[in-house]
């Protein structure tokens, strides 16, 4: 992948300053920051009309095996969830604070997570994609994304970062619980905000939730349905999130980017239409997103017009693909990263 803006020859300072302004203005003239309450009433509504079926159906069908396809469905229905939560924490639902905050909240206790402390990493990332020392997406034990990241790991974080891109997909089934492991961490550490109030929502969630299975389902159906449930969230989560950034170029501590080609550079969209659209939550169109992070979704994809074009005219590279080639960019990564800490193929072998 080339970049026609290379990082490290950024425009001048002064023209950097008044290129988002420019096209900060071509989006607000098109009246792509106002707020889509009808688009949100409507989909708030249908998500909490579906996962309240759900559940209709979960206590009708009672114990049988087929409950691991309803499994399958609250998986996908915990993600719409959370990409609702994503929306309120970014401010694109309601234009007061306490009305998005109150929606996370509810989502948040919805799908067992702390709407808190992922606000917190959330923020960190957007003022900072891809920096290898101030975006948490890019710190994670499990994975590295640089090759110094590499040299750093011992033992057997080591031996995954080697093989870290055949690890991918299988260590996306333990996202939902990395998920649930770092909410209930930052609840429970002294000073976190809001503590009482997502320590309720979080307790409420599991008593319903284990309740919900262990009522209706023999023991040995009811852990088969949340090892599925569990898994594939974590790895609807993980596939909707690990298109953005991975494998787009990594920033580090002196880069002299301004915001724009900062946010543009470090994201990927991904191509695919309406279905791609409601799969990853309008995060296919993470540039967008990430320029104008509190631009309601449903705008993203007429804002990407504008700003793919303002790309064109000033020289920096606009990253596009399809679902599938968005997932080679990342495995391909993964893999060149850990290249070093591989063991050289011998020449000849047989």
């Amino acid at each position: 992948m080339t970049f026609a803006t290379p990082l490290d020859q950024p425009a001048s300072p002064a023209k950097q300053g008044t290129d988002f302004a420019e096209l900060s203005k071509l989006v607000k003239d098109a009246g792509l920051l106002k707020r889509r309450r009808v688009y949100y009433a409507l989909k708030i509504s249908l998500n909490l009309l579906a996962f309240a079926g759900g559940w209709v159906a979960f206590a009708h069908l009672g114990d049988s095996w087929w409950q691991l396809f309803l499994a399958a469905f609250f998986a996908m229905m915990f993600t719409q969830l959370s990409f609702i939560g994503h929306d309120a924490g970014h401010k694109q639902i309601f234009s007061s604070r306490k009305a998005n905050d109150a929606t996370g909240f509810v989502h948040g206790g919805l799908t067992g997570l702390s709407y808190g402390w992922w606000i917190g990493t959330h923020t960190r990332h957007h003022a900072n994609p891809n920096h290898e020392d101030e975006d948490p997406d890019v710190n994670l034990a499990a994975l590295i994304f640089t090759k110094a990241q590499g040299a750093e790991r011992r033992g057997f974080l080591r031996w995954m970062a080697k093989y870290q891109a055949f690890l991918f997909f299988p260590l996306l089934l333990l996202e939902g619980l990395n998920l649930h492991v770092s909410s209930v961490t930052a609840i429970v550490q002294r000073g976190f905000k809001r503590r009482k109030l997502e320590s309720a929502l979080m307790l409420a969630h599991v008593a319903a939730y284990l309740t919900a299975v262990f009522v209706v389902l023999s023991p040995g159906v009811g852990f088969a349905f949340i090892a599925v449930h569990q898994c594939l969230w974590g790895v609807y989560m993980g596939c909707s999130f690990a298109p953005n950034h991975k494998g787009m170029p990594t920033l580090s501590a002196g880069h002299k980017l301004d915001f724009l080609r900062k946010q543009v550079l470090t994201s990927r969209n991904v191509r695919g239409g309406p279905i791609v659209d409601f799969a990853l939550g309008g995060l296919n169109y993470q540039i967008e997103h990430h320029l104008f992070p509190s631009m309601a979704r449903p705008n993203l994809k007429h804002a990407q017009v504008i700003v793919r074009e303002f790309c064109a005219k000033h020289g920096i590279d606009y990253a596009q693909c399809g679902w599938a080639a968005s997932y080679g960019y990342v495995l391909r990564h993964l893999h060149e990263v850990g290249a070093p800490l591989r063991p050289p193929a011998t020449a000849g072998a047989r």
